[in-house]
């Protein structure tokens, strides 16, 4: 069998402008989540200048940021941040469907690389534990997902790059 090429790309950020769409709902566990994703840029050689910050108020209101932004061609890369935790009622399975294929779509729409680090969890132990305890924290590495990507997506063919 003979050896494919393989194309991967280097985590470095320097260079690279993100913008960040946080939640103000749960924001207990989604501060934890934007602090992981400012420190992952910053040690992968990104400028915090080059980082901003958009808080909405919960992750229903995130598609429609996150798309906005990237329509608007300043970033190279939005990361979704947020925390749906299930309560008692369906409003769960609402906002967690939504905020994912609106985010998808936007994604798909605009061709800009979007991070889906909402976090979807049965308890509020569990999104402790995914924004920086037990589990990582999947903030940074919603962060280097999209550092790899759009580090990759510029070594495509026809990309100009």
């Amino acid at each position: 069998m003979q050896a494919m090429n393989r194309i991967e790309a280097n985590l470095l950020a320097s260079g690279l402008k993100f913008a960040v769409v946080g939640t103000r709902w749960n924001h207990f566990i989604v501060d934890r989540l934007i602090e992981g994703a400012h420190t992952a840029f910053v040690q992968h050689g990104g400028d915090s200048a080059d980082l901003d910050l958009y808080v909405v108020p919960g992750s229903f209101e995130v598609p429609l940021t996150a798309r906005r932004l990237a329509e608007s061609g300043r970033y190279d890369a939005v990361v979704c941040l947020g925390a749906v935790i299930r309560g008692a009622t369906d409003h769960y399975d609402f906002v967690a469907g939504a905020a994912t294929n609106g985010v998808l779509n936007s994604m798909l729409h605009t061709g800009v690389p979007m991070a889906f680090g909402i976090l979807t969890t049965d308890t509020i132990e569990q999104a402790v534990e995914r924004a920086g305890t037990k589990a990582g924290n999947k903030g940074a590495e919603a962060v280097l997902a999209m550092i790899e990507t759009v580090n990759l997506l510029r070594q495509l063919p026809g990309t100009g790059a």
